[in-house]
C-alpha cells in the first residue's frame, strides 16, 4: 500500500528550489574552475540542476518538472550568472563540495516525497530520492572529466540514502511532513559533511588477496 499523498511536504516546496539552486551552482562552478565561457556555465548549471529530477519524473510517471515550471530553468541560469559575475576568490577551496552537500540532502528528501505523492511504495520512493540527489552530480562530473561521485571513496550516495530513507520512515511512523523533511535533510547533510571532514568511507571490495 502506498503512503498517502498528504505526506508530501506541501508547505516546503523550498526544498526543491534549494536543492535545485545549489546543484546548479555546483555545476556552474565546475565549469568556471576550467575557465569556460558563460554559455558553458549556463549549460552545466542546467543539466546539473535538473538531471536527477528529470530521471525521477520519468521513472515515476510524473510530468518532467522543469518543462512545466517556468521558474526552474530561469533559476539555474540565474545561478550560473551569479557564479560568472562573482570574483573567483569567493569559490576557491571546498565551495563546490559544500554546495553539493546541501543540494544532496535537500534533493534526496524532496525526491522521496514526490515519489510518495505519486503512489510509489516506500522502498522505491526512498530510492527515487537517491536518484534525484545523485544523477545531476554524476552528469556534472562526466561532462567535466572528473571521476564520478560514485567512484569516490567517501560517503556520498549513503548520505543521500540516509536523507531519503529517514524521511520515508518518519512519515510512515506518523511524523508530520515538514519536521520529517527538515530532520531528514539535516541528517543527510551532517553525514556528508562528516564524510568530507574526516574522509569517512564504506569498506572497499578487496581487489587483491
Amino acid at each position: 500500500m502506498s503512503l498517502p499523498v498528504a505526506m508530501l511536504p506541501i508547505a516546503a516546496p523550498w526544498l526543491d528550489y534549494a536543492g535545485l539552486s545549489v546543484f546548479a551552482a555546483s555545476g556552474a562552478l565546475a565549469a568556471a574552475r576550467r575557465g569556460q565561457t558563460p554559455v558553458t556555465l549556463a549549460f552545466f548549471a542546467l543539466v546539473t540542476g535538473v538531471g536527477g529530477g528529470t530521471v525521477r519524473d520519468l521513472l515515476i510517471g510524473a510530468p518532467v518538472f522543469w518543462v512545466r515550471d517556468p521558474h526552474v530553468a530561469a533559476l539555474c541560469l540565474g545561478m550560473a550568472a551569479i557564479i560568472w559575475a562573482s570574483p573567483a576568490r569567493w569559490w576557491r577551496g571546498a565551495a563546490l563540495d559544500w554546495f553539493d552537500a546541501v543540494g544532496l540532502a535537500a534533493y534526496a528528501v524532496y525526491g522521496a516525497a514526490k515519489a510518495l505523492r505519486y503512489g510509489v511504495p516506500p522502498v522505491p520512493a526512498a530510492l527515487m530520492g537517491v536518484v534525484t540527489a545523485c544523477v545531476g552530480g554524476i552528469v556534472r562530473d562526466v561532462l567535466a572529466g572528473e571521476p564520478s561521485i560514485l567512484m569516490r571513496p567517501e560517503l556520498y550516495v549513503t548520505a543521500a540514502a540516509l536523507a531519503s530513507g529517514s524521511y520515508v520512515v518518519m512519515t510512515a511512523l506518523g511524523v508530520a511532513a515538514l519536521p520529517a523533511a527538515l530532520i531528514a535533510a539535516a541528517a543527510g547533510f551532517c553525514l556528508r559533511a562528516a564524510a568530507m571532514r574526516w574522509k569517512l568511507a564504506l569498506p572497499a571490495y578487496p581487489a587483491e588477496d
